[in-house]
């Protein structure tokens, strides 16, 4: 990349700052071309910004020289009163001096392209500009920091050691290393296996994190979903009218409990309808509860044998609606909470249930979350492979190596780094060699 770009890096419209980023190789002359010089690294001064003759602002200039800087190129920012004619006139002046515009993301991926970041990290900068929770940050400031970087370079690290035991055995047959040297390789690959499914058994705690935990709630016509609904939400979303029916179609909504990003559904009553409308509605209701990762089925009296049961988990929550009115029955084996509209008992308890359900699912693991479809799917490439590998040991070494390369191939897609000279160089770090 030899040409040098710039983007407004904080909103546009009108504030206070506007902050003005600039990266690559004329950095420098375009700091001299706006009348900006002999600026020392990294300090913020204040100058005077010129082109043509015209003053553009007062501004505090930094300058990052290359490599320490964000995209490892020269980079300079500039923090402008934020008046949009301000902003314009200096985006006017630096394509007039010719800066092109950056695209979308092309300041992090020049970081990933001058090795300031892998891919995984390179991932967490816009899942940490996305965060609305402060777990969705956590877990964005832990991947950006390198904590799933580091569990995959343990991971490539064991298949490396046993690609060396492989390899060792196939190119240097002549030499005195341990007969069926790659048998060695077993317990290694066995235990690698082992922590990828893990990883993989973990995948979709960090993609509730990140996108959303899906809560739906489910029940019969007129069991008072969407009053629980409106009750959980804190206005009135959803119509709630004494008419069977009325909700006939999904009602999503987004909030935050317990510092977790919750989904919540309202759904249409399951029941047969001959309105095909309605019946649309049931239909996605069910799907929704198919999908759902904890489903909240909610019981107006008498209704204990509702068409949802069919969809309940031993780990979902029974809601006992209209509980002011009594005669509730809780379906067996199940949690209950009693919830009354009128003089909103339960409503705090129900939220406090679900604070504490998300908390048991979404925190806590052995491995950093994977968080994108697309780690998910890679480490599932490696641990077929790796399988594949382990059992080719004993009778077909070379094709174990294959096996083990094509692992070594799906991890590099996810951080970015695996070659040749690695495996070599474990070779020849831990055997004897062409002593």
């Amino acid at each position: 990349m030899s040409d040098t770009i710039f983007a407004l890096a904080t909103p546009s419209g009108r504030g206070a700052i506007a902050v003005m980023r600039m990266s690559g190789p004329a950095t420098g002359d375009v700091l001299r071309a706006l009348g900006v010089a002999r600026i020392a690294p990294r300090q913020a001064s204040l100058r005077t910004l010129l082109h043509r003759g015209r003053i553009l602002d007062q501004a505090l200039v930094l300058h990052f020289p290359a490599p320490k800087s964000y995209t490892g190129e020269d980079c300079a920012e500039l923090h402008l009163h934020g008046g949009r004619a301000v902003v314009e006139g200096v985006v006017e002046a630096l394509t007039a001096i010719g800066v092109r515009p950056a695209e979308p993301g092309e300041f992090t991926r020049r970081a990933f392209e001058h090795g300031r970041m892998d891919l995984a990290q390179a991932e967490a900068v816009a899942d940490l500009v996305d965060a609305e929770t402060a777990a969705q940050a956590t877990q964005a400031l832990g991947q950006l920091g390198g904590a799933l970087s580091q569990t995959y370079a343990l991971f490539r690290q064991s298949l490396l050691r046993a690609l060396a035991f492989v390899e060792a055995e196939i190119d240097f047959p002549d030499e005195d290393i341990p007969d069926q040297l790659a048998r060695s390789a077993g317990p290694v690959l066995e235990a690698l296996a082992n922590d990828l499914r893990a990883a993989l058994s973990d995948a979709a705690r960090g993609r509730r994190v990140r996108d959303g935990y899906r809560i739906v709630l489910i029940g019969e016509t007129n069991a008072g979903k969407s009053t629980l609904f409106n009750a959980l939400v804190a206005r009135d979303a959803a119509i709630v009218t004494p008419i069977a029916g009325t909700t006939r179609d999904v009602l999503d909504a987004e909030l935050v409990i317990g510092g977790y990003a919750v989904t919540l559904s309202d759904t249409a009553g399951l029941r047969d309808s001959l309105d095909p409308i309605e019946a649309e509605g049931v239909r996605r209701a069910r799907m929704r509860a198919l999908d759902a990762d904890l489903r909240v089925w909610v019981l107006a009296p008498g209704d204990l044998e509702s068409a949802a049961a069919e969809f309940v988990q031993p780990t979902d929550l029974v809601i006992q609606s209209k509980a002011d009115l009594g005669n509730a029955v809780s379906p067996p084996g199940l949690e209950t909470i009693g919830v009354s509209a009128s003089d909103g008992t339960g409503v705090e308890e129900v939220r406090e249930w679900i604070a504490a359900r998300l908390a048991r699912d979404l925190s806590g693991s052995d491995f950093p979350a994977v968080t994108r479809e697309r780690h998910r799917r890679r480490l599932a490439e490696a641990l077929v492979s790796v399988e594949a590998g382990s059992a080719a040991l004993a009778h077909a070494p070379e094709m174990a190596a294959d096996d083990l390369r094509r692992a070594a191939e799906a991890l590099a897609r996810v951080t970015g780094a695996i070659g040749v000279e690695d495996v070599l160089g474990e070779v020849f770090s831990n055997f004897c060699i062409g002593k």
